[in-house]
């Protein structure tokens, strides 16, 4: 799950430059925990970090160059990527 995480976050990076490494590292987690959370909710029979990795990845093709427009929009999650741009670990 890990190495998944990580190969997304530098998609992501590429994607979108409004992100720090930070933010679009919180990006994935998020999306990644979303999608697993839902997918149980729904009662779906898990499918593993293949199908997970594959849906997060679709999202960061076709959202990620905006995704730093969400807090705007929705400040719940604001406290989770907030950050200054340039902040790495």
């Amino acid at each position: 799950m890990k190495v998944y995480q990580e190969e997304l976050t530098r998609l992501l990076l590429e994607k979108n430059n409004e992100l720090s490494f930070d933010q679009a590292r919180t990006w994935v987690e998020l999306l990644w925990d979303d999608f697993e959370t839902s997918y149980a909710k729904a009662g779906r029979e898990y499918k593993g970090s293949e199908m997970t990795e594959k849906i997060v990845r679709q999202w960061i093709e076709n959202y990620g160059n905006r995704l730093h427009d969400f807090i705007a929009t929705n400040p719940k999650y604001k406290h989770f990527l907030n950050q200054e741009k340039n902040q790495t670990n």
